[in-house]
């Protein structure tokens, strides 16, 4: 790895710390959009794993509704499990299309971002069976791209659910997702141990960015912060889609 790559990889994880401190999500989209631009998104995804495992996992544990919430939601993190590993079979992160369908992630959830918007509140009935369809789909979308927050944000968005309970909801998500997407890489023999050291060493920035951003949290307006990111993560999504097809 030359110098290149190794100051684009600190400096991403400390990004994408600093904006998952800041607004409670991120770190994957960020990390992912960014090292796209010098790796192979294969690569990327595996460097993700440890300190998108760590911080989600950590997020996903600090609060007490994780096992009404483990009951609510299993269905549906069956499905990502199912989604991704089938994903990675068919079409994988070492797909020629990866960096096209990794862009158009990125600038699909930025746009949903900034035009705020909400799915309906499902019923308990309607819940039972699109809650594994959403996780089966955020499955695919993740083992193609690395990136899974679509549809699965949206989704839990949408269930009503009190603001500390979304946010460790949010957290079991990723967590899932992320210990999926390394199985996947693992199946397709896509995690080495270089990656693995790398991914470690990749939380140190992480961590760092994350105690700034939760520091600048109380200081700078969320939403203003959330609109600007959306953004940013447009116009990179768009970039990355664009650099694919050309």
């Amino acid at each position: 790895m030359d110098m290149t790559v190794f100051t684009v990889g600190a400096a991403t994880f400390l990004l994408a710390g600093f904006v998952k401190g800041t607004i409670g999500l991120g770190l994957p989209t960020v990390a992912m959009g960014f090292l796209g631009l010098v790796v192979t998104p294969a690569a990327a995804a595996a460097v993700l794993v440890v300190p998108s495992l760590v911080t989600n996992a950590w997020q996903m544990l600090a609060g007490p509704a994780l096992r009404p919430l483990l009951v609510r939601l299993w269905p549906m993190m069956a499905g990502v499990v199912a989604g991704t590993l089938v994903g990675s079979r068919l079409v994988g992160l070492a797909g020629p299309w990866a960096s096209v369908g990794l862009g158009a992630a990125l600038a699909a959830y930025g746009i949903v971002g900034l035009a705020k918007l909400r799915l309906p509140r499902p019923s308990p009935a309607q819940e039972a069976w699109l809650g594994p369809l959403v996780g089966v789909a955020t499955g695919l979308v993740t083992a193609a791209t690395g990136v899974f927050v679509l549809p699965a944000v949206p989704w839990l968005q949408a269930l009503g659910l009190a603001k500390d309970d979304l946010v460790q909801a949010l957290g079991l998500s990723f967590t899932v997702s992320t210990v999926a997407l390394g199985l996947g890489l693992l199946m397709e023999r896509l995690y080495d141990p270089d990656l693995a050291l790398l991914s470690l060493a990749a939380l140190v920035p992480a961590a760092l960015g994350m105690i700034i951003g939760q520091q600048v949290r109380a200081r700078v307006s969320e939403p203003v912060f959330r609109t600007v990111f959306m953004a940013g993560l447009t116009a990179l999504g768009a970039w990355l889609l664009v650099r694919g097809l050309t």
